[in-house]
């Protein structure tokens, strides 16, 4: 699936550093992923302001797919790429195809593992690693240190799901009341964290917080807590990326706590950081956008963010 984006003209006032038309080739894992869709809608949006036109491809959760469209964008000319990796491991083979073409590649949300990226190289992207430790920290408070945590893990292929979940475990593994009694993947779906759920109660095994590494998985979880007649409220459920459907879920008393990701900033960016290296200039290797805990006080401060 394709959709092509054609900003307006630059207006003087935007500052615009090139004169010519740019193109921007965008591959992204999923394109109906709630997430994902924020960061397509905030390039979308930048793409306007800049005068900037992006294609953008669905790679449907396929590397090899994936590969393929950044190969076609480097076969296009197109002025650099911007990628949400399917699988952190693969992004090899994309950044040797953009970099030997001499086109930047900008990774967002999702790119590579190396702590040191090549020439022509940026990754847009959060510390993941805080996000799982200021869900854990939460957890701990409102638990007051004790009880049982499962942690519902997303993409295994995802450096991001390693992070967030190290992140909580690290937090647990201070506090010696508290215990993590099970870690499993949900692939950052809630149809799957419903399933997931619900094999976790049929244990038997009393469970106290659930730590989800998005919010979509906290949402199924809260679901299957539901369809079992549980009152939420007795399992504390924090999820991360502060989506509009995580905040609906807090403001009905269902989600403790979620950690927002500011997937519009990451959207916006990483085109930015993708104009900005077509026009030569230097760019920082890793841009960070900070994440911040959310709560039922300050949840209002970002509905629409």
């Amino acid at each position: 699936m394709k959709t092509r984006v054609i900003g307006m003209a630059c207006a003087a006032a935007l500052g615009c550093g090139s004169a010519h038309a740019t193109t921007i080739g965008a591959s992204i894992p999923h394109f109906d992923e709630n997430f994902l869709t924020l960061i397509v809608s905030a390039m979308k949006v930048e793409a306007q302001k800049t005068g900037t036109t992006v294609e953008f491809e669905d790679a449907a959760g396929d590397t090899d797919r994936q590969l393929s469209q950044v190969q076609n964008f480097v076969s296009q000319h197109v002025d650099a790429i911007v990628v949400n990796a399917v699988d952190s491991s693969a992004t090899g083979k994309m950044t040797e195809a953009a970099t030997a073409a001499h086109i930047p590649i900008v990774y967002v949300n999702r790119g590579p593992d190396a702590a040191t990226l090549p020439p022509g190289v940026s990754f847009v992207s959060s510390d993941e690693h805080v996000s799982g430790r200021l869900q854990g920290e939460a957890l701990a408070r409102l638990l007051g240190g004790k009880g049982n945590v499962v942690i519902m893990e997303g993409e295994l292929s995802d450096h991001a799901t390693r992070l967030r979940t190290e992140g909580v475990e690290k937090v647990v593994a201070a506090h010696p009341d508290m215990k993590v009694i099970a870690v499993q993947p949900a692939e950052y779906s809630r149809s799957k964290a419903i399933d997931l759920m619900n094999n976790w109660l049929s244990t038997g095994d009393h469970i106290d917080a659930v730590a989800a590494n998005n919010d979509e998985m906290a949402i199924g979880a809260i679901l299957a807590l539901q369809a079992a007649h549980l009152d939420p409220k007795s399992v504390v459920v924090a999820g991360v990326d502060a989506t509009p459907d995580g905040l609906a879920e807090m403001a009905k008393g269902r989600l403790a706590v979620t950690v927002f990701q500011d997937a519009k900033s990451q959207g916006r960016v990483a085109v930015d950081t993708a104009l900005g290296m077509a026009r030569g200039e230097a760019v920082p290797s890793h841009v960070d956008v900070p994440f911040e805990l959310v709560k039922p006080d300050n949840m209002k401060d970002y509905v629409g963010r």
